[in-house]
């Protein structure tokens, strides 16, 4: 009898430590588990002196400040980068999730947006490589600019781009979870441009432009921009005063970079070339064209900011219907390649 009650005991005591314990052969959530909360930084513009929030005037343009900000994206990738292995993605909503950080705190996390159309993303294994690069896109009636830049790739404008990077993942117990605060902030940046007439806007029928010097790729990891450059093309509405477009662009090459007193490893703006293109067609057929150079204004909005030349002028004759003119013009579309650049070395 006594030998039974001791038998009854421990056994009680071994079916209370099964229960109270988790043994890993058993258990379903053995996970370190960070409950991530994402907060977006929408900024269009990084200000650099010139104080367009402050002073923004409604009535020259026409819509607000707060109208430019990026919208919010539609799906989040969470990359897990472990000393070693293979990256691990987690796929969440934009406002977070809750995520298995994995064993130990020799890993890192990238977040950034996987909606984009115009980007794409190279080198995402290294962490210090990950990049984003916007597509290529060809026009014909370009050969004048791509040869003044012939290191320049003609490009798309690209997609609406956030990152955040953690360098060390916070460590969590198994069955824990933690919260974690995740600030996703851009890594595009748009410029209001306008081309402003002094007369003859009337005679437009379509615009389109370009902007020259612009960097080709961004790194996902610091928000540091490639020194390699790029001519951006796009489309631009034709208004009552003139031309505009709404261009997002990663910004300058090399940013940060010593002319910004942010670092002294890179080429200062005096040897960068930065050139703004219009390109119309008027009614009756005939194609202008247009080059400004516009490196003091993006010396003060290496992050996008507003740019305006002005002055420009379409006499009448210009416009002229001759029967004798063939107003059939085929080269106006563009051509767009979204394969990834050659990497240059």
């Amino acid at each position: 009898m006594k030998f039974s009650r001791i038998l009854s005991l421990s056994l009680a005591v071994a079916s209370l430590a099964t229960f109270s314990s988790c043994r890993k052969e058993l258990c379903y959530n053995h996970f370190r588990t960070a409950s991530v909360s994402l907060d977006w930084e929408q900024e269009w513009e990084r200000d650099y002196g010139m104080n367009h929030l402050s002073t923004w005037d409604h009535s020259l343009h026409g819509f607000s400040y707060e109208s430019l900000r990026p919208d919010m994206p539609s799906w989040v990738t969470m990359v897990r980068y472990t000393g070693g292995g293979n990256p691990y993605e987690f796929y969440m909503p934009v406002n977070g999730d809750d995520v298995n950080v994995g064993e130990g705190s020799d890993h890192s996390l990238l977040f950034y947006n996987n909606d984009t159309e115009y980007i794409v993303l190279s080198d995402m294994a290294s962490v210090p490589q990950a990049r984003a690069t916007t597509s290529s896109r060809s026009r014909a009636s370009l050969a004048t600019m791509e040869s003044r830049y012939p290191a320049f790739r003609s490009a798309n404008p690209p997609d609406v781009l956030y990152a955040a990077y953690l360098e060390k993942a916070p460590e969590i117990n198994i069955h824990e979870v933690k919260p974690l605060k995740v600030k996703m902030q851009p890594l595009v940046y748009t410029y209001v441009i306008r081309y402003e007439f002094d007369y003859g806007q009337q005679h437009i029928s379509l615009a389109r432009g370009a902007l020259a010097g612009m960097a080709e790729s961004v790194y996902l990891v610091n928000g540091v921009t490639s020194e390699d450059g790029a001519i951006v093309l796009y489309d631009c509405d034709v208004t009552t005063w003139g031309v505009e477009a709404h261009v997002r662009t990663f910004g300058v090459p090399g940013f940060p970079d010593e002319f910004y007193g942010r670092s002294s490893n890179s080429v200062s703006r005096a040897e960068r070339p930065y050139t703004l293109n219009l390109e119309v067609r008027l009614r009756n057929g005939k194609t202008l064209e247009w080059d400004f150079d516009i490196a003091d204004q993006i010396a003060k909005q290496p992050r996008g900011g507003v740019i305006r030349v002005s002055g420009i002028h379409i006499d009448d004759s210009e416009n002229r219907f001759d029967s004798g003119f063939d107003i059939t013009v085929d080269d106006w579309g563009d051509e767009a390649d979204i394969e990834l650049p050659m990497d240059r070395h």
